[in-house]
């Protein structure tokens, strides 16, 4: 069942990753990875789902490889073929992974897919405002007859 170039790849599901018993020997995955990040400000943690691996070949269910399987069963693993670097890919996931199964006919190629918390919830985060400098103007009071003005003079200590 593997081709030139790939490898036997295990990966642990339960009910909610793993597609809750449709996936079948021969179907296609999207593995999606889902884990927290560094955000952009290098402080703040933030939780993100990525697409890492598309269209990955399922060759076995648990312990079975037949394609002819009519139940379905909650697997507890699913192996796919993959090359050494999906591999090292699945492998070095910290996180949570999810499978979606894909239609036998999608031949499309995935684009890059990340969401967070903050975009599925449509939040954004609010902007800084800029602190307006203000300028310190010192003024006097004078009178000119019954009238008072104020009289801009240069402040003490700059």
């Amino acid at each position: 069942r593997l081709e030139d170039g790939q490898s036997a790849f295990t990966i642990k599901v339960d009910v909610s990753s793993g597609v809750s018993g449709f996936l079948r020997p021969g179907d296609h995955v999207d593995v999606y990875w889902t884990g927290s990040v560094q955000g952009t400000d290098g402080r703040e943690k933030r939780t993100v789902t990525r697409l890492i691996e598309d269209a990955v070949k399922i060759i076995a269910i648990d312990q079975s490889s037949n394609e002819e399987i009519q139940t379905s069963s909650i697997a507890g693993t699913v192996t796919v073929a993959v090359t050494q670097l999906q591999g090292a890919s699945l492998t070095q996931s910290t996180g949570r992974l999810n499978l979606s199964l894909v239609g036998q006919r999608d031949d499309k190629i995935a684009e890059l897919i990340e969401v967070d918390q903050k975009q599925l919830l449509g939040i954004e985060e609010a902007q800084p405002v800029a602190q307006q400098k203000v300028e310190k103007v010192c003024t006097i009071r004078m009178r000119k007859g019954a009238e008072t003005v104020n009289m801009p003079i240069p402040c003490a200590g700059g």
